[in-house]
């Protein structure tokens, strides 16, 4: 009976059935997985699955785009329209403003094809095709004796079936991606579009309502959404940014749904989920909240404050800093979130039982039992014998490598290839000069002085990198001398000295600047730390492959959904509300009366500040076409879809294959979803699409833009 108690834990816990809205699926295997075939189609989805996915002819997942690597979007016209999220296009929109032109803070809006602003380091992915490919992977490795080895062997094989595929087109790029933990591996091929425009951007009091306050919370009321487009060369392909290239004409257009949704609708996701490890031991969940998630919530939480504090005084220091504080606060509140969700939730002891399922199942069949005997007591002294050293690396990586601002340079002047192809030099210069624009040395002083005290502060003295040795015996323990003294004498603090070392002045010796000096120090106490574990993080890899593979022999006779890695998935579920808490039920859409109320209760605060022209238009009433079925104007939605990072700005679907809305966020009570789903609890929070047409249209006066899309009839 205990067996079965716990085996039942296990199964709710890492099984992708238990619940029909849990999992993240490979697009390539859905013909095969009738199971949630099916589940789908009781649930709603009223269309064929060769018609969401389909490598030989025109399907929805062609729609969908992998924006710039780091979040999702859809295609919505036949001129190459793409929806993505605000935030995802936080950094292009930064780029363009200025104190004169605020885009961020006042929204952009392009009325001709010619005001569309280029960006030239933004690209759109299009998935083409997917193929397994892990016989043969596994075929190169199956003669390594180490793990060093083994990974040597498979990340060489992976390279060359992704080169094999721009060998024979170039303009298509092969990656292979490991699955399961390192079980199986496939190879994704996709045709990246380098020439994205900037088209309409609506202003902050709409695509940042709420700010960090409202981050990942629910009830929501952020249109968080942006609107680009691609360009193409006068074959409808791929061409870097040229005044001559054309709107891109797609293989497939998402057509918009104005029905909205009711309670119990059917719901599905895709886009690029960035990574989850709902696989991974107890060990390596314990090892996460209290290496890099505290090391992010205790480190960023000091940086933040600064550029904070100063961002809400200056306009210019605000447009200079927003992307970048927008991007570390993100991950800042998730890790507060995170950890709080599995100490409340009790995530680690789920897990637990499901391993002690798992030992038993180990123990009752003697064929594992041989071969995993040692599983959990190897990986329990392997992550034991780290657990220091991964500790300070955590804080290490945080205050220094992602720390100041003046040490991200002088790693990026170091790691800097001359011999590179012309065009990633010029990517590389630009990017190098967009930092130098973007910082401000009073503030970088400021975080750098307060990086060195929180390390020391953090962890043990010997993992104190030789900078600290020199702050005690040159500048007797004063820590804001020693910074003062840094910032004075570097050459690169400015672009006069990033420009010598670019043009290569003989007379400049670029390791004897005392930052770039310091770089190579903190870069050799980096590995040296790394180095001193780097045993006992291969038995790690490796035995989290073994636990992985034998949970999923342990229950053969059902469908494992892999790990989220940045390839496109499809999740799906239901539009419904949840009780966070007892007493309490949270409805499953926001109307604009929440926006009037929060300017209300937030009165003076400015990242609730909304135009006054914005609030008349929604106290008017007049929502038109784009109105719910009550007469008002929805703005955002919950689903129970399966997401993570990289879904940003993903496209949820009805079950006819109409865009409903961009998934833009998770929630509060669920923030451990990366490691565990919890059902009840874990939402998908998407704007409504026709809050986005409605801000496009009535506020944006952008109604050549609503022209171009497929709305549904």
């Amino acid at each position: 009976m205990k067996f079965r108690l716990t085996a039942v834990v296990l199964l709710s816990i890492c099984l992708s059935n238990a619940f029909a809205d849990e999992g993240m699926w490979l697009l390539g295997n859905l013909k095969k997985n009738k199971q949630t075939e099916r589940v789908m189609k009781d649930l709603g989805l009223q269309m064929p699955v060769n018609k969401l996915y389909n490598p030989k002819k025109p399907c929805l997942a062609d729609a969908v785009v992998s924006f710039g690597g780091f979040c999702s979007g859809v295609v919505v016209s036949d001129d190459g329209l793409v929806f993505t999220n605000h935030h995802c296009g936080f950094s292009s929109i930064q780029q363009h403003s200025s104190v004169e032109r605020d885009y961020l803070k006042d929204g952009f809006v392009a009325r001709s094809l010619q005001e569309e602003l280029p960006n030239p380091e933004l690209y759109v992915r299009f998935l083409l095709r997917t193929e397994d490919v892990t016989k043969r992977v596994l075929s190169a490795a199956k003669y390594a004796r180490t793990e060093a080895e083994r990974r040597v062997a498979v990340d060489s094989i992976m390279n060359v079936i992704g080169m094999e595929v721009s060998e024979k087109d170039s303009t298509l790029t092969g990656v292979v991606d490991a699955y399961y933990a390192g079980n199986e591996f496939w190879l994704s091929v996709y045709r990246d579009y380098n020439d994205v425009r900037l088209v309409f951007a609506p202003p902050s009091s709409v695509g940042k309502f709420g700010w960090d306050t409202d981050n990942w919370m629910w009830p929501r009321h952020t249109g968080d959404f942006s609107v680009f487009r691609i360009y193409a060369n006068a074959q409808n392909g791929p061409a870097d940014y040229s005044p001559e290239n054309v709107p891109y004409h797609p293989e497939y257009v998402a057509p918009i749904s104005l029905d909205g949704y009711r309670e119990g609708s059917f719901c599905m996701t895709l886009g690029y989920p960035g990574s989850t490890e709902r696989y991974l031991s107890s060990y390596g969940i314990e090892e996460m909240m209290n290496g890099i998630n505290q090391a992010m919530i205790d480190v960023r939480g000091v940086k933040q404050a600064i550029w904070k504090r100063e961002m809400d005084h200056r306009p210019d220091i605000r447009i200079k800093y927003a992307s970048k504080y927008d991007e570390s606060s993100n991950y800042w509140k998730n890790s507060i979130g995170t950890n709080k969700a599995i100490k409340h939730l009790k995530v680690l002891e789920k897990k637990r039982a499901a391993e002690a399922a798992l030992r038993e199942w180990i123990q009752s069949h003697p064929a594992e039992r041989e071969k995993l005997l040692r599983l959990f007591s190897s990986l329990e002294l392997s992550y034991s014998g780290r657990r220091e050293t991964n500790h300070a690396l955590a804080y290490f990586g945080e205050a220094f490598i992602n720390g100041p601002e003046l040490v991200q340079l002088a790693l990026e002047i170091l790691n800097f290839d001359f011999e590179a192809e012309e065009k990633q030099v010029v990517t590389r210069i630009k990017k190098l000069l967009e930092k130098y624009d973007n910082l401000d040395l009073a503030i970088d002083k400021e975080v750098f002085v307060s990086m060195l005290k929180e390390y020391q502060a953090k962890v043990d003295k010997k993992y104190l990198p030789a900078m600290y040795e020199k702050i005690d015996t040159l500048y007797n323990g004063n820590i804001q001398a020693y910074v003062d003294s840094l910032y004075a004498t570097s050459q690169i603090t400015s672009s006069k000295g990033l420009k010598r070392f670019l043009e290569r002045d003989t007379t400049y010796n670029l390791f004897e600047d005392p930052a770039v000096a310091l770089s190579l120090d903190l870069i050799v106490k980096y590995y040296e730390m790394n180095q001193s574990i780097s045993e006992a993080s291969e038995q790690i890899e490796q035995g989290e492959r073994v636990f992985n593979a034998a949970m999923r022999r342990m229950y053969a006779d059902h469908n494992f959904y892999p790990d989220a890695n940045s390839t496109m998935r499809l999740s799906f579920g239901t539009v419904n509300g949840y009780s966070p808490f007892d007493g309490a039920v949270y409805d499953y859409y926001t109307t604009v009366k929440g926006i009037f109320e929060k300017v209300k209760e937030h009165a003076g605060d400015i990242d609730f500040a909304v135009q006054p022209e914005l609030l008349s238009l929604f106290s008017s009433g007049d929502f038109g076409r784009y109105a719910n079925e009550k007469g008002d104007m929805s703005v955002c939605f919950i689903s129970n879809n399966d997401i993570t990072g990289g879904n940003s700005g993903s496209a949820m679907f009805n079950g006819k294959g109409e865009l409903l809305g961009l998934a833009f966020d998770g929630n509060w009570e669920a923030m451990s979803s990366d490691i565990v789903f919890e059902p009840e609890l874990q939402r998908c929070i998407g704007v409504d699409i026709r809050y986005v047409l409605f801000i496009i249209e009535k506020y944006g006066k952008a109604g050549n833009l609503i022209k171009e899309l497929k709305i549904a009839k």
